[in-house]
């Protein structure tokens, strides 16, 4: 189902406001273990419950720490939302660790590990020329032009 334009913009301005709060705003020393960014913010149609995703750049124990801090943040976070943004009802703040960054890394490093492997190896020098699906060489061609 489709989000109205609405909770869009509500959720991009909790986003903008809450990256904000990251940069200046919370004051918990566990914040600051692990490079905390906001990834994204899923708002309720209602605008009663909102999730923040963040990711947090750092070992497993850091992101712990971090998302400890975040959590016991909430209440100010939600308190700031509310004088920032003035809307009649502030959503219930939750903050979830998304892990897409940390997957999409690892895929990277496996296929970049494999790309590597497979030149070691010495198997096929690069990619078919994507012009020539028929996987032609230059030799085809010259004869198909003399004929």
């Amino acid at each position: 189902m489709a989000q109205s334009r609405r909770v869009e913009r509500v959720a991009a301005l909790i986003r903008r406001e809450v990256s904000e709060l990251l940069i200046s705003g919370i004051k918990d020393e566990r914040v600051q273990h692990g490079m905390v960014s906001v990834t994204s913010v899923e708002v309720a149609g209602d605008l009663q419950h909102c999730k923040i995703f963040v990711s947090i750049f750092g070992s497993a124990e850091d992101q712990e720490v971090a998302m400890a801090g975040l959590q016991a943040a909430s209440v100010y976070v939600k308190g700031e939302l509310g004088r920032r943004l003035k809307m009649r009802r502030t959503p219930e703040v939750a903050f979830v660790l998304d892990r897409g960054l940390e997957k999409g890394n690892t895929v990277l490093g496996l296929l970049q590990r494999l790309e590597t492997e497979r030149r070691e190896r010495g198997d096929g020098e690069g990619p078919a020329d994507p012009a020539d699906p028929a996987g032609a060489t230059d030799s085809d061609s010259d004869s198909d032009s003399e004929a």
